[in-house]
């Protein structure tokens, strides 16, 4: 079992207060379970590819499947993802994500939602995400690539926890954003604007926080690159990786 990954009691005892109840028969262990399915995602391999000491294949698809259409990932995640003590600063960004060819069709079937869309970088999604002054995510949501970074700001205001300040880059530099807005802004101004805004240069020079988190959780092959059709299984593993990667 060298170079496999498993969960440990500690981390196991931080996620089983919101595991499923079991009804009738026994589930099969949940740390072995969770564990093929973090190292799948994590290694990009097709399920059929884990490794053996995880159990069966179709056991760790069918728990993956379920509990993400159950929430229980997205829960798991809500729950465990608070803000530490560098909370008065928050920073929003986004980036794409490759569809990869098993995702990438732009046919919709089923009234589950996609999430792709196409860019000049062919298809692709887009992950619009908020994290605190340490870079640790703090709520995120997945839109079409084409999505452009404010409209997806937009989308979440309602959802920005406590702070005093938000770091963005200059995709984010609109009036009617920062009018939104109900804690200061440091946005730097987008070039050829009339009336720019000023902002502390000095603070902003901790946004490459949110860059680094984007490339951890990238890290993972199966996030780098999208292979689920569905979007909510593919955010159900991007709640996976980032719970693991900054909140167990």
């Amino acid at each position: 079992m060298s170079g496999h990954f498993w969960l440990t009691d500690e981390q196991m005892g931080r996620l089983r207060p919101f595991f499923p109840k079991c009804r009738g028969k026994p589930r099969v262990d949940d740390r072995r379970v969770l564990s093929g399915i973090i190292y799948v995602k994590k290694n990009g391999l097709q399920w059929k590819d884990a490794p053996a000491a995880y159990g069966p294949a179709k056991t760790l698809y069918n728990r993956f499947v379920c509990w993400s259409r159950m929430g229980v990932f997205a829960k798991i995640f809500v729950e465990l993802a608070q803000p530490g003590a560098n909370g008065a600063t928050i920073m929003i960004d986004s980036t794409h994500v490759k569809a990869h060819r098993t995702a990438a069709s732009l046919f919709k079937r089923g009234t589950r939602p996609r999430a792709i869309g196409r860019t000049k970088g062919g298809l692709n999604s887009k992950l619009h995400m908020v994290c605190d002054g340490l870079g640790r995510p703090l709520t995120f949501f997945l839109s079409p690539g084409q999505m452009s970074d404010a409209k997806g700001a937009a989308a979440l205001l309602s959802t920005l926890p406590c702070a005093k300040v938000l770091l963005a880059d200059k995709g984010y530099d609109a009036d009617w954003l920062r009018e939104a807005l109900e804690i200061a802004a440091c946005i730097p101004a987008r070039r050829g604007r009339k009336n720019p805004a000023r902002h502390d240069r000095k603070l902003y020079k901790q946004r490459h926080r949110i860059e680094n988190l984007f490339a951890r959780l990238k890290d993972w092959r199966r996030i780098a690159t999208r292979y689920d059709r569905c979007g909510e299984l593919f955010l159900s593993a991007i709640c996976i990786a980032a719970t693991v990667l900054f909140w167990l």
